[in-house]
């Protein structure tokens, strides 16, 4: 049996992950309370969508963030990256170093604040692309490196 990849993301993983789930569900809040003051009744369709909401929030912002750190892992060593993710549905992928064909690095707004990365691995797959989310900066920057490095030592072409 195949071990499971060493590295978790970075400890700030859960706190982005939440902020970023909690923005639609403020959204959706505010939505409520100006729907609230434009139309005051009927009580039972606020306190329904109130309920909802309170639900969403707890689950997305305070249950979802802290499983997907326990799950999510990845790795990389001379012949393949390895990854696990997912909370409800999880996945694995292996994807052999001699397929790579590009690694590139994405830092959206909140992964600038709180300053992490995702490193996204293409290989000639059809599959798609290995995505290593929620990577401390430098850490990412490293295992591009790596990455790089590696994939560069492989005779064949990733074709």
């Amino acid at each position: 049996m195949l071990a499971d990849p060493a590295h978790k993301p970075s400890r700030k993983a859960p706190l982005v992950w939440a902020v970023s789930a909690a923005i639609p569900w403020s959204l959706a809040a505010i939505a409520q309370v100006v729907w609230l003051a434009a139309e005051p009744g009927p009580w039972w369709g606020h306190v329904l969508a109130a309920v909802g909401t309170v639900v969403g929030i707890a689950v997305f912002v305070g249950v979802v963030p802290v499983w997907r750190y326990r799950v999510h892992r990845w790795d990389v060593d001379d012949r393949a990256v390895y990854t696990r993710t997912g909370w409800l549905t999880q996945e694995r992928r292996i994807a052999p170093i001699s397929r790579v064909q590009t690694v590139d690095t994405e830092r959206g707004p909140l992964g600038r604040l709180f300053g992490l990365a995702t490193v996204t691995v293409t290989t000639a797959s059809s599959a798609g692309a290995v995505r290593i989310v929620a990577l401390d900066a430098d850490v990412a920057d490293r295992l591009v490196a790596q990455l790089t490095d590696v994939a560069a030592l492989g005779a064949e072409d990733a074709t």
